[in-house]
């Protein structure tokens, strides 16, 4: 009996160290901050600025309730530019259709995912054009970055006025243009609007509500078109300012960026996200001549739509849908630029601790 006894009382020493051992290793706040006085102190500023920057009425926005998720998503992009030259002559050109697939791991606010351009399967250029984004969103303000460049060629599907015009289905690969930028926006009505909801699924919007939001924005836009193996047809209705068959573009946009979101909740939890923001101010670069460089208005807007569903706060499906539009007026001639975007994910959110 003694004998038996001593091998329980082992079994139990045992156990409850091993439960401590867990509880050291353990990722929660609290086994983090119990480990001393820096760990405390990182876990108390983490749990302050939590507050501060994501608290919301639980009344319209509350958590999910899950640290972790995984999601698989599939992109489909393209981009357009539209010429108006000598007052009504208009050449458009349109890019093929660029669809990626790719699968995502996120932990909180970090998320680590891979991409495969499936459009080369489909059919599409094998050189992919580039596109690049990043977005971070809490209760009081959103920032964003992006990447887009197109160096493979595009399609001019239109050229000519309203009255006399072709549709010529022409190849045009003398295109080579990227662009990149950065915003960063602050929600007025923070309390009650999640633009997370709709947008990246992190939040579960109860009841309706919008906000106005403004901030900053920093773009800038490179751009090459050289029309010398287009028909002649096209490259006689050139601006005679361009000094030749190419057309060079250098902005850098410094911008007000004012908008208004709204969530429209629906039963069966079903979310849609309405999101307009124009962008205004100043830009500087130049326009064919680089030692002309010179200031002048700018102009860009920015329009997305997002719908998600909730399946008992774990299982979570969106589409979402974006237009970015750039703008440039010159004298003798303007530079209409667009891209829109639609994408499709499916997910499952988790925790392990």
């Amino acid at each position: 009996m003694k004998r038996l006894s001593g091998i329980l009382t082992l079994l139990f020493l045992l156990t409850v160290a091993g439960t401590q051992r867990v509880q050291a290793f353990s990722f929660a706040l609290d086994s983090i901050a119990a480990m001393g006085k820096v760990p405390r102190a990182a876990i108390n500023v983490y749990r302050w600025g939590d507050r501060f920057f994501n608290t919301y009425d639980s009344t319209y926005v509350v958590g999910t309730g899950y640290k972790f998720n995984v999601k698989a998503r599939t992109e489909t992009w393209q981009d357009y530019y539209g010429f108006i030259l000598n007052e009504d002559t208009r050449l458009d050109m349109v890019s093929d259709p660029c669809t990626s697939m790719g699968f995502y791991v996120t932990y909180l606010a970090l998320s680590l995912g891979y991409d495969l351009n499936i459009s080369k399967y489909l059919g599409a250029d094998p050189r992919a054009r580039k596109r690049f984004n990043f977005g971070f969103t809490c209760s009081l303000l959103a920032a964003d970055f992006y990447f887009i460049s197109n160096d493979v060629g595009t399609r001019i599907n239109y050229f000519g006025t309203p009255e006399d015009h072709v549709n010529p289905d022409l190849h045009f690969n003398g295109i080579n243009c990227s662009s990149w930028g950065v915003e960063t926006y602050y929600f007025f009505n923070h309390k009650k609007y999640s633009q997370a909801a709709a947008f990246s699924y992190s939040k579960i919007q109860k009841r309706s509500a919008g906000s106005f939001f403004a901030g900053i924005s920093y773009s800038e836009q490179n751009y090459k078109f050289d029309f010398s193996d287009t028909p002649d047809y096209i490259k006689d209705e050139l601006p005679e300012s361009w000094g030749g068959y190419t057309y060079r573009v250098l902005a850098r946009n410094y911008a007000l960026k004012i908008g208004y979101g709204h969530n429209f909740v629906f039963p069966h939890n079903w979310v849609l996200g309405i999101s307009e923001a124009p962008m205004v101010g100043i830009r500087h670069g130049y326009i064919n001549n680089p030692n002309e460089e010179r200031v002048s208005f700018a102009f860009s807007n920015r329009l997305r739509a997002g719908a998600a569903y909730n399946h008992n706060n774990r299982l979570f499906v969106g589409l979402n849908g974006e237009l970015n539009l750039g703008f440039i007026r010159e004298r003798d001639h303007s530079l209409l630029n667009m891209n829109w975007t639609f994408s499709a994910s499916v997910g499952y959110r988790f925790n392990i601790w």
